[in-house]
């Protein structure tokens, strides 16, 4: 990759910038200064240094937020705050964006990245990818509406019967307490779902998406990078997904 790309994409200036800071003799490769910054490097095994500062260049971030309510899952919006308003500087110029959507009042996990073919894959509708919720519900629910989630119900206003659901009660009563598991990703789902055996979600927060669950000592509205055993993780899954 050309060394002023690969300083570019990692927030250090304009390209315009960075020929002048080459020709200032500001840029080393491998402790040899480099005038030309449209030299080639190679990213695995060159050590690029910008005024005497070692420059790691990294492809793909790959972040966790525990969204809060009132955020929209998106990249830009012209009303609302969006979860990449919540991203440090350093973390945004690498363009991230949101895998999925979460809806404005719903918490919880929320996977945030540059990778646009791990994202594809995780979201693809043939995929199945298992994604966990924790609901809060109006009315009680009962064995029947189990029954109803595990053989896929039909959600209003579309015609439309889901993917078999795993519904689990914690508590049943006045409101009701429960996780739910679905394997898609239709819009508003979980709460459609529950609009379909009468009932109505009052508070929603996703705790898992595949293999990624969400970290607990993350407060609303935090995030954090992912390990490498998390990405490696999410990327077995991908492999697999792929090969589907």
């Amino acid at each position: 990759m050309r060394i002023d790309k690969i300083l570019s994409n990692m927030g250090v200036g304009s390209r315009k910038q960075i020929k002048q800071d080459a020709k200032k003799g500001h840029i080393k490769i491998n402790d040899e200064v480099v005038k030309d910054s449209s030299k080639i490097v190679d990213t695995d095994t060159d050590q690029v240094k910008y005024k005497n500062e070692i420059v790691k260049y990294v492809q793909y971030i790959y972040l966790m937020m525990n969204k809060p309510s009132g955020v929209v899952s998106a990249t830009e919006d012209n009303f609302d705050k969006t979860v990449i308003d919540l991203l440090s500087g350093d973390d945004k110029i690498y363009n991230p964006f949101p895998v999925g959507r979460l809806d404005k009042d719903t918490e919880g996990l929320l996977l945030i990245t540059n990778d646009g073919q791990l994202a594809h894959d995780l979201l693809s509708p043939r995929k199945h990818v298992d994604k966990t919720y924790y609901a809060e519900v109006e009315e009680e629910i009962t064995e029947k509406d189990v029954k109803a989630f595990a053989e896929g119900v039909i959600l209003t206003n579309e015609n439309y019967k889901t993917l078999p659901a795993k519904l689990q009660i914690i508590e049943s009563g006045y409101p009701s307490f429960c996780y739910v598991t679905i394997k898609e990703g239709k819009f508003h789902q979980v709460k459609r779902m529950f609009n379909a055996v009468n009932n109505e979600v009052i508070y929603l927060k996703r705790l898992s998406m595949g293999s990624l669950r969400l970290d607990e000592g993350l407060q609303s509205g935090e995030y954090r990078h992912l390990t490498d055993d998390e990405v490696e993780q999410l990327k077995k899954r991908d492999s697999s997904l792929r090969s589907e």
